[in-house]
């Protein structure tokens, strides 16, 4: 393929079974559906409704669409105390709202093991959560991502190995999600006698986890535990939306239908990618059988496996045709950081001059940070604002500028900051996204790949902001002017009162309070000690026990080790 080349795969192509693909048994004409990566990393969809393929999936739309569930009211109190682990693939935006999850199901007596990528060991441990090592980089996946937006990879990418590294990648981390669910320590592999030996055991009783983790349904069915599903972007079919990787060009076709077909498109291409990594993990690693292709981007939703999305109901509703065991409870925050002292030039420079603005793309890596910051600085000329800019990953090249009214900045906790600016400019992740609205604040989204031009759509349709720039089309000129829509009276009333009403929701207690929702507790409950899950039963009994009532009952030998069963 050549470089930057697209890829159009027509959906009969996608749905086909796998020893049919390939030969030309399934017509290409235009009738067909199609799915077709473009450059930044989505999926522009084009769908007919005519097509057969379509034809099919429509009929799971004739359901009437579920009503929003009626407001139960939530127990404080949750009878189990679980060993809950947390899978967690990607960047620190993703890990964070997890932490704060963790943080909640702990005030239920919960443990809770966060598994997740080594460079947020410290920051896990930190906020007083357990934590297991999966391997993988988050700041070359994030490099991998700006260099290949796509989903299909530059042909550069494919001469220099990348691809082959990041499967590899892909296979071990896996692999480490599969490890956290029941060895001790923190799977290090430079773990010392001592610490090893000192480890508490751990044994999942559930877990919870981001769709990009890949071996959640595969542990969960091979220990026979409850699986819960969480993300901050959507990932359920829905006829209110379009799936957030995916552009539609709709042609003659209704958009609630496009919007539907883009989830299955988009995850039939996704298995494309990792599918056979999954397999050879479920045949030589769980001794599960293989799934097939044409099944398996769609099995989660088929079993109705909760899901629940971390993003506010005030930014997003739930679509009505979400049924129940799909929720969106709001954004996980940790507690603010009142007491950070900021250095002292900075500190200076705040108090200096008006509320500047804050420019930063988090854990981005720019290929070319002098020209981008060329860009930025002639933006804020043209304003005659005054502007923080964050140094991240991508390094910005800032060692040769020195202007008065503009502050590189290291690392610094977005929610005391950004209590501190006028307005916000970053690439629409999600975490990021969460803390500039929820403090009110005018929001610019250059967005760089993935679900981020989703989130500058939302924040646009608010109010709260400009539409997106991407970053392929940011220029100074384009940059000024959203900052000054963004300094409009208008826009700073509607994102203060947008965060008002995130701020009024409590999105961790909500998240947690539908976890427990979705257990079912009489399968899960000893029936000795209520407070502890059932692994056990008695053969030829209802009689659920956990393994701590189990060994007491053996060791009094009122109970013969032979008469259970897990």
């Amino acid at each position: 393929m050549a470089n930057g080349a697209a890829c159009t795969i027509p959906l009969a192509l996608l749905s086909a079974p796998a020893d049919r693909r390939g030969h030309g048994q399934h017509p290409t004409d235009s009738r067909d559906s199609e799915a077709h990566v473009t450059a930044d990393g989505r999926v522009e969809i084009d769908v007919n409704e005519d097509d057969p393929q379509v034809a099919s999936l429509l009929q799971t739309l004739q359901r009437r669409p579920i009503p929003h569930p009626s407001e139960i009211e939530k127990e404080a109190y949750f009878p189990l105390r679980l060993n809950v682990v947390i899978h967690v693939v990607g960047s620190r935006g993703d890990v964070q709202p997890f932490v704060a999850l963790g943080q909640a199901l702990q005030k239920h007596g919960h443990r809770v093991r966060l598994a997740t990528h080594f460079v947020f060991r410290d920051f896990v441990k930190d906020n007083g959560l357990e934590f297991f090592n999966i391997g993988g980089d988050p700041a070359e996946l994030m490099s991998y991502m700006v260099k290949n937006p796509k989903l299909i990879p530059k042909m550069e990418t494919l001469v220099k190995g990348t691809v082959g590294r990041r499967r590899r990648e892909i296979r071990k981390m896996i692999g480490g999600c599969w490890r956290s669910c029941f060895e001790s320590g923190e799977g290090i592999d430079d773990t010392t006698g001592n610490e090893a030996i000192t480890a508490l055991p751990f044994v999942a009783d559930a877990i919870i986890a981001n769709p990009p983790s890949f071996a959640h349904f595969n542990c969960a069915q091979k220990m026979g535990v409850p699986l819960h599903l969480m993300f901050t972007m959507p990932w359920s079919p829905t006829q209110a939306f379009p799936h957030p990787l995916a552009n539609i060009l709709t042609r003659d076709t209704r958009p609630s239908v496009a919007n539907f077909v883009s989830y299955v498109l988009t995850e039939m291409l996704i298995w494309q990618g990792v599918g056979d990594l999954i397999n050879e993990f479920r045949r030589f690693e769980l001794g599960l059988d293989q799934l097939e292709a044409t099944g398996a981007p769609s099995l989660l939703h088929r079993l109705r496996v909760p899901f629940t999305y971390l993003w506010s109901p005030s930014l997003l509703p739930k679509p009505d045709d979400w049924p129940d065991h799909i929720n969106v409870t709001g954004f996980q925050f940790l507690p603010s950081n009142r007491d950070y002292t900021p250095p002292q030039d900075l500190a200076d420079f705040l108090e200096t001059g008006p509320p500047p603005l804050y420019i930063g793309f988090g854990s981005i890596v720019v290929d070319d940070p002098d020209a981008l910051t060329q860009t930025i600085l002639e933006a804020v000329q043209i304003t005659g604002q005054r502007a923080l800019i964050s140094k991240g990953w991508g390094g910005f090249g800032a060692d040769k500028i020195n202007q008065r009214d503009v502050f590189f900045l290291g690392n610094c906790p977005h929610d005391w900051l950004f209590q501190r600016v006028s307005c916000v400019v970053h690439h629409g992740g999600a975490g990021t996204t969460a803390t500039g609205i929820a403090l009110g604040r005018p929001t610019i989204i250059v967005p760089f790949f993935g679900d981020q031009p989703f989130w500058g759509a939302l924040v646009a349709q608010n109010g709260a902001g400009p539409p997106p720039i991407p970053i392929r089309n940011l220029t100074a000129d384009r940059l000024a002017r959203a900052i000054q829509f963004c300094l409009k009276p208008d826009t700073a009333e509607k994102a203060q009162k947008l965060g008002e009403n995130i701020r009024a929701e409590d999105g961790a207690r909500s998240a947690v309070d539908n976890f427990h929702q979705q257990l079912d507790t009489q399968r899960l409950q000893c029936a000795l000690c209520p407070d502890r899950p059932a692994v056990w039963r008695i053969k030829r009994t209802r009689v659920l026990l956990s393994a701590f009532a189990a060994t007491v009952l053996v060791v009094e030998k009122k109970l013969n080790p032979k008469d259970v069963k897990l």
